[in-house]
């Protein structure tokens, strides 16, 4: 079925559509929350070290493999902790609690026999909650911590609420329609309805991060609009053209959901890029995250030609309704066109201007510091961060974050000894023989927190002394592996995106060049905001900036996760640029002029779209996660970047250095013309009727 065709049989049967989403969202919800898995944290990287002694924990002491979490507090009475731990025990699902005190910090610890995504995390911690108020006092600090408490916190509502807020006000001054502007926000929940019960369901299949649904929410809430905003504008020009709400919905889905089909599919192939992170915990956020994409796409061509279909001319204010013709969206942008004409006049010195900003911007970059983001990352009135404290302060900084050593039980013993002498170990447990004859496991505490240079260099010097068939693992040395093996592959995922990227640039636009300058201002534009984030949490004034007590490392997986997300981002803006200057280019407008008209078409729409984007990504920088914050600050900064250096300049500049070798593709039979991009959203047809978009139908 053609684009047009789809269009034509949603609007003409809207309320079966209609009833057909309300269905999907009901069912998938409901099917995630009765047999839909939770998230997991713990990735390891395969074949090494950590995650080899994760295995062998796991086959020699099956039993302590469960979720854990603790309870920790300031000093109480010994009737109260013995009252506190009998508590615990009589949870369901707990296997054992350990008490550990000194005169400082009371520290009960729970294992539980169930995996993490074996229980409700939620109402696991909800329980824990109940039971540590048994310790609550005068004077008592109490709070609960440990895997299974940071696992729950995901998107809470509020960084959705904020962006869809600002996303509203900027859909409102596009179209001056309450009805229209919220139209797209339908879209995007519906969306998210989808695409996030379908996260939760793959959660019960393979093990899924705990920031997947937080980076669903915040792609599909973004794009699921941005998608929103091309089919409602075109449609509202096909309205104004004398269409019917039929025939306008069609037209609107054939173009303009053309677009959204192509841009989809660039946002795809990025986050599907993670399938190469040499990491199935990372293929998998990819999956989740591309799969409230497919939901969002997938309302955009259906869901909304139905709502479209039905309102008709309401789609339009009571004042645009009242009025002889129904006005016309304009897109245009003068200041934009006049900018490009300033550009193009002089493209040599605007392209080192633009490229020299870039570089600067992202300079900083190459003193990013890769690390573990633990609850100490986190801010001060977050219970994990507290507990985390509390542990600190009773038995350490290493405390939160032990290494773990498995071996034979011959060779543990005498590592045992050896590493208690290691400068930089506070202390060593005793060993503890698993069930069958063979292995052993101990922990190394360190003198320093998980997140410092020093305990990676003790992690080091341990590994180095290791015998063959020992090894570490810990959150720790997971967090330390798991960054070396992302850094490695980091090059490879940028190839496949790139030469994925390039592949369907090339299909599209008929042109070598265009698709290699569009890739090499993408990588730029990335590069940028690596720079830009580095300074913002890795600096004193960044970090105060953005509401954190200091510096934090990034963690590293972000470096890969941000390059997935925001090259097929920008590829987006690039792509409708591009159509409209090809566009213009192949109805006989010189070079210069096809740059400078193709601008001033799409610089107004670009900025809308970005603008939504930029506002959702923000609302999520006030996360109380690190993680969220780094993510939500990272796309921010990117998307700002891009549509302003990169689009308003550095593109434009490009372009026009480069003339007509921009239309160079070898082998082309004489007297043929270029192939038509995806039709650009903000370019209404002078005859909606009888225009079509290749390919569209």
């Amino acid at each position: 079925m053609t684009l047009h065709r789809l269009g034509t049989v949603c609007a003409r049967h809207p309320w079966r559509v209609v009833a057909a989403w309300v269905v999907a969202i009901a069912a998938v919800t409901a099917l995630a929350n009765v047999i839909g898995g939770g998230f997991r944290d713990a990735m390891t990287a395969p074949g090494t070290s950590s995650d080899r002694a994760a295995q062998q924990l796991r086959a020699s002491f099956p039993d302590a493999t469960g979720a854990e979490a603790h309870i920790v507090a300031t000093p109480v009475d010994q009737d109260t902790v013995t009252r506190t731990a009998n508590s615990l025990r009589a949870l369901p699902g707990v296997r054992s609690v350990t008490v550990q005190r000194n005169d400082r910090i009371v520290l009960l610890t729970v294992q539980y026999a169930a995996e993490l995504p074996d229980l409700d995390a939620q109402a696991t911690v909800d329980q824990l909650d109940t039971v540590a108020q048994s310790l609550a006092g005068p004077g008592v600090r109490v709070a609960v911590g440990g895997e299974i408490p940071q696992s729950v916190q995901g998107p809470n509502g509020v960084a959705e609420a904020v962006g869809a807020v600002v996303a509203l006000l900027v859909l409102l001054l596009a179209f001056g329609s309450a009805l229209a502007a919220g139209l797209p926000l339908m879209v995007a929940v519906a969306g998210l309805g989808v695409g996030l019960g379908l996260i939760g369901l793959l959660a019960a299949v393979v093990d899924v991060n705990s920031v997947s649904p937080t980076l669903g929410s915040m792609l599909g809430l973004g794009v699921g609009i941005d998608y929103g905003l091309f089919v409602v504008a075109r449609h509202r020009q096909g309205m104004a053209a004398r269409l019917s709400p039929v025939e306008a919905a069609a037209h609107a889905t054939a173009t303009a959901g053309k677009s959204v089909v192509f841009a989809g599919l660039s946002v795809l192939i990025g986050i599907t890029g993670l399938v190469f992170s040499g990491m199935p915990g990372f293929a998998t956020m990819g999956l989740a995250a591309a799969l409230v994409i497919f939901a969002c796409v997938g309302a955009a061509i259906t869901l909304l030609p139905a709502l479209l279909g039905a309102l008709g001319p309401r789609v339009f204010s009571r004042k645009a309704r009242k009025a002889a013709t129904l006005p016309s969206d304009s897109f245009h942008s003068g200041w934009a066109e006049r900018l490009a004409r300033r550009v193009t006049h002089r493209p040599v010195l605007w392209l080192v201007i633009s490229a020299t900003a870039l570089l600067a911007l992202a300079l900083p970059a190459l003193g990013m510091r890769l690390g573990e983001n633990d609850p100490g990352s986190e801010s001060a009135d977050k219970p994990t961060r507290q507990a985390y404290d509390l542990v600190a302060e009773g038995f350490g900084a290493g405390a939160n974050g032990p290494l773990t050593v498995v071996a034979g039980r011959d060779q543990a013993r005498s590592l045992h000894d050896s590493f208690a002498t290691v400068p930089g170990v506070r202390s060593v447990t005793p060993t503890v023989d698993s069930p069958d004859p063979h292995t052993s496991v101990f922990q190394v505490i360190p003198t320093t927190g998980p997140q410092t240079a020093a305990t990676r260099d003790l992690l080091a010097t341990l590994n180095r002394r290791l015998p063959p068939g020992a090894d570490i693992t810990g959150p720790t040395a997971a967090m330390v592996d798991m960054t070396a093996t992302l850094t490695a592959r980091l090059w490879i995922v940028i190839a496949a995106v790139l030469a994925a990227t390039f592949a369907l640039l090339l299909v599209v636009f008929r042109s070598l060049v265009l698709p290699a300058k569009a890739v090499l201002a993408n990588l730029m534009s990335v590069a940028a905001s690596y720079g830009v984030l580095t300074l913002a949490f890795q600096t004193k004034v960044g970090a105060a900036l953005i509401g954190l007590a200091g510096p934090v490392p990034i963690a590293g997986w972000v470096p890969m996760v941000l390059f997935a997300i925001l090259f097929g981002l920008s590829m987006d803006y690039e792509v409708f640029m591009l159509s409209t200057v090809k566009e213009n280019h192949d109805q006989g407008m010189s070079d210069r002029d096809s740059v400078v008209h193709g601008l001033g078409a799409s610089a107004k729409i670009i900025g809308y779209a970005a603008a939504i984007m930029i506002s959702v990504a923000a609302g999520f920088a006030f996360d109380t996660s690190v993680m969220v914050k780094i993510i939500g600050v990272g796309m921010a900064v990117a998307i700002l970047v891009d549509v302003t250096l990169v689009r308003l300049l550095l593109v434009p500049a490009a372009m026009a250095v480069l003339g007509k070798a921009n239309w160079y593709l070898p082998f082309r039979k004489p007297g043929s013309r270029p192939r038509t991009g995806p039709g650009h959203p903000a370019e209404a047809s002078r005859n909606p009727e009888t225009a079509t978009t290749p390919g569209a139908g």
